[in-house]
């Protein structure tokens, strides 16, 4: 495709250059590459389940060896909360006066009546009811119909409190005696338990530039007594997705997507988060979504189990490095071959091709060198009790290579029968919780941006301006983006995944103090 000047300077300006410009092209072009699944990932095949007896040992490695390990907590904190109120927009858009129930049951907006049953147990309820007196003086006259509109609306109105504009980080996420907190303030607490060494803690923020102040303010409001009631220090670090991983779009016919005469540039998906991550230089890493945060008197609980996945991660990483410096060190054997190859196959799930065998011993040893120097990362898996969805698969590439992967539904071919029948027989979905080792055997960091499968990128169409695009996001942060990494996948309950996806959600037992 040719660039004018103009599209080349905005190219430039923006961070990338044509070449990468002309990959994307071509990659929408080409059209979305699907997941092969070979079959579901399960207990004793892809799936680890720690016994009750078990626990405590990881925990109590971990525990040992926290106070000599540089350790940050990952979360993906930015992007509007617009998604956790779409059927009270529906409301404020669709009701036209009258009575609420028949609006309900004629629209069918059943989640408008459940959060309108719970409406005094949310975290906010003061909040709101407070701005709407103050807007309307008279708000005690109104009817009951009027004082629901008018309180969903001092919810959302731009002029009001809009929360629909809020990150999720920043709402009112949990009602305690005495105060509220949000979920930033949670993922603070939380850090304490799990993700803090030496009495510090170590938390870095994926968000928006646009909110960059309002987090600040947060952290400047809740720090001082979340250190003395934790005793710990905090050092909060802020990012934002790096306009260099924006991604251009293309007409239904192929052409470059222009508004007027210039390009769009779009952000591409949490898997431009990989930049983010890459930045970061830590022994261990966690990363957990934002949404997914449980009142305090939950959180010791939860987070043991993030120190049963650090503790799993630190013991194979150990011997991985053990292993790493004797193939680069020292005399080996055939039979110190067949250990190693063992402990890849049990431990980190590495399937060794057939043609190993027949490579020469040298061949063999920079073969497990290079399957056996990669970033480890250790996730959590909860039972499937729902629907099935993403989830722990093992997969075969173009290659013929079978391996671990986090895969989505959108990755699957919809039409392919066998392959939605692998897709819904899993046992176990992806919460998106993760302990990384980015640290290789030499003391240094991976480059995180050499293990990630560019095919695995996604492609949708969008509407923008009233125009159907096709657009491009980057492989997703924990698919395509760590598809080449090593790969451990630990059964965990589901008491350790709350998120919340609807308003509706901060009534589960998890986000309600006295439950």
């Amino acid at each position: 495709m040719k660039f004018s000047k103009k599209d080349i300077v905005d190219i430039e300006n923006h961070g990338l250059t044509t070449d990468k410009i002309q990959k994307q092209i071509e990659s929408i072009q080409s059209g979305m590459v699907f997941s092969k699944l070979k079959k579901a990932a399960t207990i004793g095949d892809g799936i680890l389940k720690i016994e009750n007896n078990q626990e405590s040992h990881y925990i109590n490695l971990f525990d040992q060896k926290k106070s000599n390990l540089s350790m940050v907590k990952f979360v993906p904190a930015s992007g509007a909360a617009t998604r956790m109120f779409k059927f009270l927009f529906a409301f404020l858009n669709d009701y036209n006066n009258g009575d609420i129930n028949s609006y309900i049951e004629k629209s069918g907006n059943k989640n408008l009546s459940k959060f309108l049953d719970g409406l005094e147990k949310f975290p906010f309820f003061e909040e709101v009811v407070h701005k709407t007196h103050k807007i309307i003086p008279d708000f005690n006259d109104l009817s009951f119909e009027e004082k629901r509109l008018e309180f969903v609306k001092t919810m959302l109105d731009e002029d009001r409190l809009n929360y629909g504009f809020f990150p999720k980080g920043l709402l009112p996420f949990h009602k305690y005696k005495n105060y509220v907190s949000t979920a930033f303030e949670e993922h603070l607490y939380e850090a304490a338990f799990y993700a803090s060494s030496n009495n510090k803690a170590n938390l870095h923020f994926t968000i928006s530039e646009v909110h960059h102040d309002k987090f600040n303010e947060e952290l400047n409001h809740i720090q001082e007594d979340v250190e003395d009631t934790t005793q710990n220090m905090f050092n909060v670090s802020f990012s934002y997705q790096k306009h260099s991983t924006d991604t251009i779009a293309l007409t239904q016919n192929n052409e470059l997507y222009k508004n007027a005469d210039s390009i769009l540039f779009r952000p591409s998906g949490h898997g431009a988060l990989l930049e983010n991550l890459n930045d970061l230089e830590h022994d261990i890493v966690f990363i957990k979504n934002v949404d997914n945060v449980v009142v305090k008197t939950h959180q010791q609980n939860i987070s043991n189990y993030k120190k049963l996945l650090a503790g799993i991660l630190l013991e194979v990483q150990e011997q991985a490095f053990k292993f790493l410096n004797q193939l680069e060190t020292q005399n080996i054997s055939e039979n110190d071959i067949h250990t190693i190859t063992n402990f890849m196959a049990k431990k980190l799930n590495i399937v060794i091709n057939n043609g190993f065998e027949s490579l020469s011993f040298e061949s063999k040893k920079t073969h497990l060198k290079d399957k056996l120097d990669r970033p480890i990362r250790v996730c959590g898996m909860v039972k499937n009790e729902g629907e099935p969805g993403g989830g722990p698969f093992w997969v075969e590439d173009k290659a013929g290579n079978i391996s671990l992967q986090i895969v989505e539904s959108a990755q699957v071919e919809t039409n392919n029968e066998n392959q939605i029948k692998i897709l819904k027989s899993a046992t176990h979905f992806n919460p998106v919780d993760l302990v990384c080792g980015i640290k290789n055997y030499k003391g240094g960091f991976f480059d995180l941006t050499k293990y990630v499968d560019h095919n695995a990128a996604f492609i949708t169409t969008k509407n923008h301006a009233g125009i159907n695009i096709k657009t491009l996001e980057l492989p997703g942060l924990w698919n395509g983006s760590m598809a080449f990494w090593n790969t451990i996948f630990v059964e965990v309950p589901l008491s350790t995944f709350n998120p919340v996806k609807t308003v509706n959600d901060l009534l589960r037992n998890f986000h309600q103090v006295n439950s």
